[in-house]
């Protein structure tokens, strides 16, 4: 692989995390128009809510200097009228693009390959699997809810020192320092929504917003699993409009505070319960992407975060283990298991960590995440 062109589709991987969190229903990204020169003469990521398309808005920045110029894709441009705007393939074939490199094939059954073929078709030259580990991680929401029915999830755990999570009184208890939820805030950012449990409303009664400066509006669609529905209309939820609350809740059965938390603007999804008598974290994120959304973060507690990995529903785990003790009243974040549950499991590799002062960031993937997919067939 040819280190210009590594480096020209990283930098349109980069830019493509940008319309992270934002782009929804469509994946995020990345578009980069190079010049014979070498010069970049035009840029562009998914715009908020998946319109325009990078690529659109990258010719449309590059203009005439389009003609001649190679086009770096982290996704295969979209070979389907949709309604809101024409194929990118199209465009790229009329703004006289003549090289086209792309990190994955787009497994929507729309596009799948036949925006690379009319791309040749056209006298294109394609380049195929560049950066493919990068491209798949970064779009593996769209890829799962294409082919899985499902968004990509990400679990975030705080523990304390002794390896426990913090157990709430009404509010958040925390165990680790500002940098390190800081960055847990970041996540929240990236992600189109937040999920956590009704244990969880009432025990620490979150906000669940994006709550770094400047990044308030990028908060998630904030998802409660509430089988009873019974979720206070006083929660903290419903004291910032920033984002919408969905509350998933027993289908088929009435519930007597509906209309109550309906006036709180809150959004009720009714999802089938499993053999238990429970939503079960399939039927929950089926829902999800339904409605459109690719990555979602788990925030619940322990019986959350154990029904999500015992389901292998988890693609990432984000583990933050900070300086101060949880207590002796804390929670064993797996039931009655803690991290070990990642290790042992033969599902999970540790692929990153990192300091945040005194705290401590592990980065768990799961392995069938972290293979090669969508390549060139």
């Amino acid at each position: 692989m040819d280190t210009r062109d590594a480096n020209f589709m990283s930098h349109a991987a980069r830019i493509a995390r940008r319309g992270l969190g934002l782009a929804w229903p469509n994946p995020a990204v990345g578009a980069v128009v190079v010049a014979p020169s070498g010069e970049i003469v035009g840029r562009g990521w998914t715009a908020p809510g998946g319109r325009p398309h990078a690529e659109a808005i990258a010719l449309e920045r590059a203009g005439d200097r389009a003609a001649g110029s190679t086009l770096y894709v982290t996704l295969e441009p979209c070979a389907h009228e949709s309604g809101r705007g024409a194929p990118c393939s199209g465009a790229i074939i009329a703004a006289q693009v003549q090289r086209v490199v792309v990190g994955i094939r787009d497994p929507d059954p729309r596009t799948a390959g036949n925006g690379i073929k009319q791309l040749r078709n056209a006298g294109i030259e394609v380049l195929e699997g560049v950066g493919t580990n990068e491209m798949t991680s970064l779009t593996l929401g769209h890829i799962l809810r294409v082919t899985e029915g499902r968004p990509a999830v990400t679990l975030k755990l705080a523990l304390g020192s002794d390896g426990r999570v913090p157990r709430g009184n009404g509010k958040p208890v925390w165990v680790t320092g500002l940098e390190a939820r800081a960055h847990g805030h970041l996540l929240r950012a990236t992600n189109d929504a937040i999920l956590v449990g009704r244990g969880t409303v009432t025990a620490d009664n979150p906000s669940l917003t994006c709550r770094l400066p400047g990044l308030l509006s990028r908060s998630p669609v904030r998802v409660v699993m509430d089988r009873h529905l019974s979720t206070p209309s006083s929660a903290s939820l419903f004291e910032s409009g920033e984002a919408p609350v969905w509350l998933l809740c027993a289908a088929e059965r009435p519930q007597a505070n509906a209309e109550l938390l309906r006036s709180k603007a809150a959004e009720i999804l009714s999802v089938p319960l499993n053999d238990q008598g429970m939503i079960s974290p399939e039927g929950a994120l089926e829902t999800l992407a339904s409605r459109g959304i690719t990555r979602v973060l788990i925030e619940g507690g322990p019986s959350i975060a154990e029904a999500f990995v015992d389901a292998d529903l988890v693609d990432e785990a984000i583990v933050y283990q900070g300086a101060a003790l949880a207590g002796e009243d804390g929670l064993t974040p797996f039931g009655g298991r803690g991290l070990d549950r990642f290790a042992d499991s033969g599902q999970f590799t540790l692929t990153a960590t990192r300091n945040f002062g005194p705290d401590r960031m592990m980065r768990w993937r799961r392995i069938k995440a972290c293979s090669p997919a969508l390549s060139a067939a």
